[in-house]
């Protein structure tokens, strides 16, 4: 029987069954082969734009969909100057967070990845900067994307600057005078740079100190010396948006407390300040009271683990009769013994 006499059914013809087109299945000899979808042409530019991203960087115009999984897949090792001023989202800078730093709370950061983030670069910066060997360029580039962003500083550490030795110079002792040692130190980091660009700093925390310093230890590592003293006094009392500071364990006698108590005596934002685990006495005390019989707006003052006496008490305590802002003041760890009345 000749197959060329038979029509062929319409319902057949419209089955693909029927199509031998359709019936048979090749696979090429291909070990990479596979029965997966071609991808979306719109996957594809969106996997190029994520390997590229460094140096084209394109983010508006795209899908809030597309924008989400190139937020979610870029790398975090982008430089600063590229995803600063594109990327917001949250979740971005939350993972450059942890990819950097094992222990990341944001709950002392306003809740913000971003903020943390940059907070803690910027701290890093300054707390290995070596004044006069260092190189700026990082600091400045920090200072010129997110100054708007940071509202807190909490410095740990200041690197002195690296003096030469010199013919003459011998190897002082655990007791050597530190006049002496101001003589061959000519400060740590100056803030007035950093400061003066932050407009929305709030809290400012200072330790003039070398952590883990080990056997390299001097004592020239731990030595907040009268030109850091005035410098860093005098940049804070510009600084107007600023509520908290603490300077603690940095061996604030009389003389640098008083330079201090006086650069806040006319401040107006300043609410908390925290001098303790210093060397304050009776006249750095005496001068603290001044400013507590000023116009300050303190409401907390803490001068734990000084070495304040019986006089210093006193002026403080005729301060407080006058004060109507402060709230807490703590003396504890002092000499202070007399009965308020």
């Amino acid at each position: 029987m000749s197959l060329k006499g038979l029509k062929p059914d319409s319902k057949l013809n419209e089955s693909s069954a029927y199509d031998p087109r359709k019936m048979r299945c090749i696979i090429a000899e291909d070990p990479d082969w596979s029965l997966e979808i071609v991808p979306l042409l719109s996957d594809l530019c969106l996997k190029e734009i994520i390997k590229v991203f460094a140096d084209y960087p394109i983010i508006e115009g795209l899908l809030p969909k597309h924008r989400k999984r190139l937020i979610e897949n870029i790398s975090t090792e982008i430089p600063l100057h590229i995803t600063t001023p594109l990327i917001d989202d949250e979740k971005y800078w939350e993972r450059c967070c942890k990819a950097r730093w094992r222990l990341c709370n944001i709950v002392g950061y306003g809740n913000s990845w971003k903020r943390m983030f940059f907070e803690r670069h910027l701290e890093e910066i300054i707390e290995n900067f070596i004044p006069g060997v260092t190189e700026p360029a990082d600091l400045n580039e920090a200072l010129n994307l997110a100054a708007g962003i940071i509202k807190r500083l909490e410095i740990r550490q200041l690197l002195p600057p690296v003096k030469e030795p010199t013919e003459g110079d011998g190897d002082f002792s655990d007791t050597g005078s530190e006049s002496g040692l101001e003589d061959l130190h000519s400060g740590h980091f100056n803030f007035a740079s950093v400061v003066s660009k932050l407009s929305n700093l709030e809290e400012f925390l200072v330790t003039y100190r070398v952590r883990n310093c080990g056997m390299n230890f001097e004592w020239n590592l731990f030595l907040f010396t009268m030109q850091d003293c005035e410098l860093l006094s005098k940049c804070l009392s510009t600084c107007k948006t600023l509520r908290v500071v603490h300077i603690q364990q940095s061996k604030i006698d009389d003389v640098r407390c008083k330079i201090i108590a006086s650069a806040f005596v006319d401040h107006p934002a300043l609410d908390v300040l925290d001098l303790s685990y210093n060397v304050i006495q009776d006249r750095g005390a005496k001068a603290l009271a001044k400013l507590l019989n000023g116009q300050s707006k303190l409401s907390v003052l803490r001068l734990i683990n000084n070495c304040i006496r019986e006089k210093g008490g006193q002026a403080i305590a005729a301060a407080l009769k006058n004060n109507t802002t402060l709230r807490h003041l703590n003396l504890r760890l002092n000499q202070v013994h007399f009965t308020l009345t």
